[in-house]
């Protein structure tokens, strides 16, 4: 009886030890490049995170992430693409434009969920929005520039003239300018515009802006967004009414904004890796976008830049800072 409990022991041990041993090689490795930090992007990113730990993808547990973050530098967005690659790590998530385009020319054979990508067929990243093909799917942030032209029209009706800043390295930021362009056009406005190479450059960019447009307007840049107070700087000493593209830069000190809840963009990025790491298919999944957008004012940026929130507005308004 003794020898035969000692070997019911042994047993359970081994059988424990396997167990744990299973455990450990069925933890999901998921690389997460990011071209740059700021509130939107690591909105996305918590956003991504949070929706895989509801999925049951438990950080610590049975999930690892590898996060890293390319400064604004795309020489820095291809070396981490490669050592994902290098990693074979199971999934990679891929936030914002440049970084995905670093990812997607790395690897097409792990899956790639991309997020925060104005637009993911002029970028060469599918081959279209419907069916991806390949290895990639994820969401768009694609702006909805004639809303967001209607707004300011509203806030600032004798508005002729819009800055737009933008990196011209960015394919997203192109594509807005290009959408920004038609959209004016219909309503007899004109776009100045005003590039920059890196953050540092956005103070002297704003500053040579001053003086030739009547409002200005943000788009998803990642380079001028991470540097947006110095945008708000100018316009506040300008009394340039500022409006941003996305939510996150309301508190920064915009005007306001409507656009997509960037946490909630990267919950859906987060449903869909779930579903991959479940065994879907990503070719066949089509890139989504948000329906609904959020309206966010600030009464004390409009204040500091000589404009005043319409009631309407205000109203109407998911947030009022």
């Amino acid at each position: 009886m003794g020898c035969f409990r000692y070997l019911m022991a042994v047993l359970l041990v081994l059988t424990s030890a396997a167990t744990a041993v299973a455990q450990e090689e069925k933890k999901v490795v998921i690389g997460i490049s990011q071209i740059v930090e700021h509130p939107a992007l690591d909105a996305a990113r918590k956003g991504f995170m949070d929706s895989l730990s509801e999925h049951g993808y438990v950080e610590g547990n049975n999930v690892a992430y590898d996060i890293q973050i390319a400064q604004g530098n795309m020489a820095t967005a291809n070396s981490i693409a490669k050592a994902l690659v290098g990693q074979q790590v199971d999934l990679i998530h891929s936030i914002a434009t440049p970084t995905s385009q670093a990812c997607v020319n790395a690897t097409k054979t792990i899956p790639i969920v991309i997020s925060s990508v104005t637009d993911p067929v002029g970028a060469g990243l599918v081959k279209s929005l419907e069916r991806p093909g390949g290895n990639v799917t994820g969401t768009t942030d694609r702006s909805p520039v004639d809303r967001q032209l209607d707004l300011i029209l509203e806030i600032v009706p004798t508005a002729k003239r819009i800055g737009f800043m933008y990196n011209s390295g960015e394919d997203n930021s192109i594509s807005s300018l290009r959408q920004l362009q038609e959209e004016a056009a219909k309503r007899g406005m004109e776009v100045v515009e005003a590039t920059v190479s890196n953050s540092s450059g956005v103070y002297l960019a704003a500053k040579s802006l001053a003086g030739k447009v009547d409002v200005m307007h943000i788009p998803t840049d990642n380079t001028v967004v991470s540097a947006f107070e110095s945008v708000v700087k100018v316009c506040e000493e300008n009394k340039i009414p500022l409006f941003a593209a996305d939510i996150d830069s309301v508190p920064r000190g915009a005007v306001g904004a409507l656009a997509i809840d960037y946490y909630r963009l990267g919950r859906q990025s987060g449903d869909m890796a779930a579903r991959i790491l479940q065994g879907a298919d990503p070719a066949d999944m089509p890139v989504e976008t948000l329906k609904d957008l959020k309206l966010v004012i600030n009464r004390n940026a409009a204040q500091r830049m000589g404009v005043a929130i319409p009631q309407a507005v205000a109203e109407r308004a998911d947030k009022v800072l």
